[in-house]
């Protein structure tokens, strides 16, 4: 009637359709482009996978009895079935069976398992120290199901990273990555084998770099799903390449929660070659104490900012000792390198070799000082020494007692023996005092930034001091010379 036929209406449709797009299509482009993004780890895994390997260890126990009930048994044949460590579980009753030789016999225990990666085609292969710690003999399964008795090279705790040499070459190696272009948000991926499962394939992305939860290493936080066994395992970036191994998760369970922490691989290439050339690690030390620069002490030394590693303390005789740093020095270089927060400084020395004579400085009284230290070697750590016996008690000062302190003049023979000049001895703490940290026992030395002598000195400086403000205390206890705040009615 209206003179259009079907052929019309379907070109009108058509047409209606295609404008439809158009108008439409700000909303469906970005959802389309993000699906195309997507990553797709297929090849990596291929890339990769036969470069991971399976690590069990056992430990030699002895038998406590041949008796076990059929429940028991069940159970222990699941352990060892996923490679886990077999519980200590209860023996119903007391044994009436008299041990027979054989029992007297060691025999191989699973002890654990967990995951590692070829670092060279002859048959090196790194994992996590905490893998093979303890383990009497660890054997590494490659992807091909071959299996080698590994010797361990070396381990480091301190770091977590152990490498262990089985007898094979041609071995597919994996490529590492540089760590710096590593980027928050970035995907990645892990193989390991959790709770026994060979060759599982999990993936996330960086949560967050310099992640503080070690000493000596600024760990990658990445939300990858890792769980017992993934230990050791790499973690690898969308180019292949190993940026890190995966050791820790934050977890209330026992079980993966969305946290997990590897450890860099340039950090863990360091290690490596120095367990590889004398199986062990050499790091640098010089004795001192540290702690956060808070706002508030970077407002009392007059720094400008919260940054550097403030010296709480410094060990007598040690390199900081012979350089010239002093307690309540803040360290804002070393090397040339800015220490931005406090654990920079432990990971910059340790990563120094022992003997090297390194730059330090330092921001004393207001203005930065430039000093030598030369590095020492890392040591076992010493017992804590005992406080300096308390001076013979004498009338106690009711200006110190304010601050929650009872002092005392040193005899010429306390001050001989503990070889300084000046100084009172702490004869009881409370209030400000304590909680400032000081001790009975302790020896102050100065008190905002002078020097203590006597119990007149002492009544001087903080009848003069402003009670708003804290006051710093350099103090003296055992073989450390320390460093603190004291803050009146907090």
């Amino acid at each position: 009637m209206f003179g259009i036929n079907e052929m019309g209406v379907r070109n009108c449709l058509s047409r209606a359709v295609m404008v439809a797009g158009l108008v439409l299509g700000f909303l469906v482009d970005p959802v389309v482009a993000q699906t195309r993004t997507l990553p797709d780890f297929t090849d990596l895994v291929e890339q990769v996978g036969p470069s991971v390997v399976n690590i069990r260890t056992t430990e030699k126990v002895q038998p406590r009895s041949s008796q076990v009930n059929p429940g028991e048994e069940e159970m222990l044949e699941f352990f060892r079935r996923f490679g886990l460590p077999a519980p200590n579980m209860p023996r119903p009753g007391p044994r009436q069976r008299t041990p027979q030789p054989q029992d007297e016999q060691p025999r191989d225990q699973p002890r654990g398992v967990g995951s590692g990666f070829v670092l060279t085609p002859d048959g090196l292969i790194m994992t996590n120290a905490h893998v093979v710690e303890g383990a009497d003999e660890v054997i590494v399964t490659l992807t091909d199901k071959r299996e080698f008795k590994a010797k361990i090279i070396g381990s480091d705790k301190r770091s977590d990273v152990a490498l262990v040499k089985i007898d094979a070459t041609g071995l597919p190696a994996v490529r590492t990555g540089d760590v710096n272009r590593l980027k928050v948000g970035e995907w990645v991926m892990a193989i390991g084998s959790p709770f026994g499962l060979d060759n599982s394939v999990t993936a996330g992305i960086v949560s967050a770099k310099q992640r503080d939860t070690g000493e000596f290493l600024p760990f990658i936080q990445t939300d990858v799903a890792i769980n017992p066994g993934n230990s050791g395992g790499p973690l690898i970036n969308m180019r292949g390449e190993v940026v890190g191994i995966n050791s820790q998760i934050m977890s209330r369970s026992g079980g993966f929660m969305g946290i997990s922490f590897s450890i860099p691989i340039d950090e863990a290439i360091r290690v490596s070659d120095q367990l590889r050339s004398q199986g062990r690690v050499s790091r640098g030390r010089i004795g001192v104490t540290i702690d956060q620069v808070s706002k508030e002490v970077a407002e009392s030394l007059g720094l400008g900012k919260s940054t550097g590693a403030l010296v709480k303390a410094v060990e007598a005789g040690s390199p900081a000792d012979k350089a010239g740093v002093e307690p309540g020095d803040v360290i804002i270089k070393f090397d040339g390198r800015v220490i931005e927060k406090s654990m920079d400084l432990p990971r910059f020395v340790g990563a120094t070799k022992p003997g090297t004579r390194s730059a330090l400085t330092v921001f004393r009284k207001g203005a930065p000082k430039d000093l030598q230290v030369t590095i020492a070697e890392i040591e076992a750590d010493k017992a804590e020494a005992k406080a300096t016996p308390p001076a013979p008690k004498g009338k106690p000062s009711s200006v110190a007692q304010a601050y929650g302190l009872v002092v005392s003049d040193l005899t010429e023979n306390q001050r001989k023996e503990l070889k300084i000049k000046a100084g009172v001895a702490v004869d009881a703490v409370t209030d400000a005092a304590a909680k400032a940290g000081l001790a009975e026992g302790d020896v102050i030395l100065q008190l905002d930034s002078m020097e203590v002598a006597s119990v007149k000195d002492v009544e001087t400086i903080l009848a003069k001091h402003d009670k708003a403000k804290p006051l710093v205390v350099l103090y003296r206890r055992g073989d450390w010379t320390q460093y603190t705040l004291m803050r009146v009615g907090k």
